[in-house]
């Protein structure tokens, strides 16, 4: 069968069932565009912006476990998504985006709109290809879908010349990839596992750390099953809400900076520390030399060897696939005729227990305004627990968190790693197309929401019943905090002087608006906006402006030096 480039593109989508691609068009990448619009197996997302193309890729692929594609034309067309690009490679989202190039006769000429595609996208992808020969399509884009959902997953950029895709060859797409010099490692060593669990029996005060990869290995279930057998206390990282339920009486909510009083100093005290497809990363631990003052026996569990013992020098390390080296230690649990003792866990259940009763995520629940808190916990109320949140980054990013409580995996979708704002609508998107009957929020502030407003009609030409919750406190949020704790109320740029009407907005663009003012007014602005379900409803929360994060634990200390309130400042 003789095919051209573009087509052999489009057949390639079909043979990796891929339903959507997320996208838009541009000079260097019409022929693949014209072969998606014949045939109807592969449906096109036309978005308005090329970063929020590959958020909304991401999005599907973070709430699936199926690869996320996007299409994007050479130049400002690459460019523009390689926000996109990196925030998946900073969380380990599994993205296939196709890009245009000018034609290979033109590369490094300074052609129209050509840009060093592969040269740019090197540092935050995990692999990327420059496809000069149209035979090579085929195995190119089998090796970039390998490539993005094996192993530690990632993005892939396919970057092909125009003149490529224009170009015919025999096609046939293969049915497997051998790549030498890429092998994961997938089992983990009995040995190490073995050792892993003897520690946690013997253990008299085990916490179990996990992380992103707990989600991405489709490992929740075997997890909850874990740390049930253990009894030991678990917390979930930002990326890893929903891998164990919020709601269960072990979880003590989130580590970190802006993590749980009980869950950072378990984290800090344990004897035994099993961490799970987590990397220890700045923002969970702090500062490494003060996480390491208190002796502790640390098992490292992660399918990416090179986050071992990283930032933190780790006893049992065991590379493999979380979900596998879980299902290993099960079955040892079950063979091993020493069983958890409860009884040796009580002082550390108690201990854990006066952590709790600091009540570390209070607030005043009378105030006259309404306190961003509040609606999230509203949310989570009319909701049910059940919605996929999505959210930008910053304040209202840190109190999701905090007040909706994920039992469910792949329901919680946020830009960790590089903590992109303009993640959330988008995301949303994408989350939203993947699963056409769920309650989809994207959670937001009036900063963030700006740099992908634009989306909003995308959301309109493909009917997507998004809820906005804009917690609007007219201050770039997290950075106003900062300038308040540390830098001697100096607001510098910070204040948002002029904001639309963000409730008329998006009427505009075709969606229901609301404002709301007064706490009393928040949960039936929710259930009004939940009940349409055929509507994208934007529901504008004028929130207290001074409210912080708390805890907070300052960047550069340790987990145990942290701020509960405005009393500790």
């Amino acid at each position: 069968m003789v095919l051209s480039g573009a087509e052999i593109v489009v057949r390639c989508l079909q043979e990796e069932k891929v339903e959507y691609v997320f996208g838009y068009p541009g000079g260097a990448v019409l022929y693949i565009y014209d072969e998606l619009f014949k045939q109807e197996k592969v449906r096109h997302v036309l978005v308005r912006h090329e970063q929020g193309a590959v958020h909304a890729a991401d999005g599907y692929a973070r709430s699936t476990d199926r690869v996320g594609v996007a299409l994007v034309t050479s130049g400002p067309g690459v460019t523009n998504a390689v926000t996109g690009i990196a925030t998946a490679y900073c969380d380990s989202s599994p993205v296939v985006v196709i890009s245009g190039q000018v034609p290979t006769a033109a590369i490094g000429q300074d052609a129209f709109q050509e840009v060093d595609t592969v040269g740019i996208t090197r540092p935050c992808v995990k692999h990327n290809f420059l496809v000069k020969d149209v035979r090579e399509i085929a195995p190119t884009l089998k090796k970039a879908f390998y490539l993005a959902k094996s192993g530690r997953p990632g993005p892939v950029v396919v970057d092909i010349p125009k003149d490529v895709s224009a170009k015919k060859c025999e096609y046939a797409y293969p049915k497997s990839i051998a790549m030498r010099s890429y092998n994961p490692v997938t089992k983990g060593h009995q040995g190490q596992i073995r050792k892993a669990v003897q520690l946690l029996l013997d253990a008299k005060r085990p916490m179990v750390y996990s992380g992103g990869g707990v989600i991405l290995s489709e490992a929740a279930e075997a997890l909850t099953r874990l740390v049930r057998s253990l009894g030991c206390p678990v917390t979930n990282t930002l990326m890893g809400l929903g891998g164990y339920p919020g709601t269960d009486g072990q979880f003590l909510g989130m580590p970190g900076m802006h993590g749980t009083y009980e869950a950072n100093m378990a984290m800090q005290y344990c004897d035994v520390l099993l961490a799970i497809g987590a990397r220890f990363d700045d923002r969970v631990i702090g500062d490494p030399a003060d996480f390491a003052r208190v002796a502790r026996k640390i098992i490292h569990v992660d399918i990416d060897p090179s986050s071992i013992s990283k930032r933190v020098k780790v006893d049992v390390p065991i590379v493999g696939s979380v979900s596998s080296v879980l299902e290993d230690m099960l079955k040892l649990l079950d063979e091993n005729p020493q069983r958890p003792d409860a009884a040796a866990l009580e002082p550390w259940w108690k201990q854990i227990a006066e952590w709790r009763g600091r009540d570390c995520l209070a607030y005043d629940r009378d105030a006259p305004v309404i306190k961003p808190q509040f609606v999230v916990e509203k949310l989570y109320e009319v909701t049910g627990g059940d919605a996929f949140v999505t959210t930008d980054v910053g304040q209202h990013q840190m109190w999701a968190a905090q007040f909706y409580k994920f039992d469910k995996p792949r329901h919680w979708v946020t830009s960790g790693g590089l903590g992109t704002m303009g993640f959330g609508l988008p995301a949303a998107m994408g989350v939203r197309i993947a699963h056409p009957d769920a309650q989809v929020a994207c959670v937001t502030g009036e900063s963030s929401i700006q740099m992908c407003i634009q989306e909003l009609s995308t959301c309109k030409q493909y009917r997507l019943p998004i809820k906005i919750v804009n917690l609007n406190n007219r201050y770039l949020g997290m950075v106003r905090q900062w300038q308040q704790l540390f830098h001697g109320n100096r607001y510098a740029e910070s204040y948002m002087d002029a904001l639309p009407d963000f409730a008329r907005l998006a009427e505009a663009y075709g969606h229901v608006g609301m404002r709301i003012d007064k706490p009393g007014d928040v949960e039936g602005a929710l259930r009004e906006a939940f009940k349409r379900r055929k509507d994208l409803v934007f529901l504008d929360f004028q929130t207290d402006q001074t409210e912080n994060v708390y805890p907070m634990v300052k960047g550069g200390k340790g987990l145990t030096d942290m701020i509960l309130s405005s009393e500790d400042l």
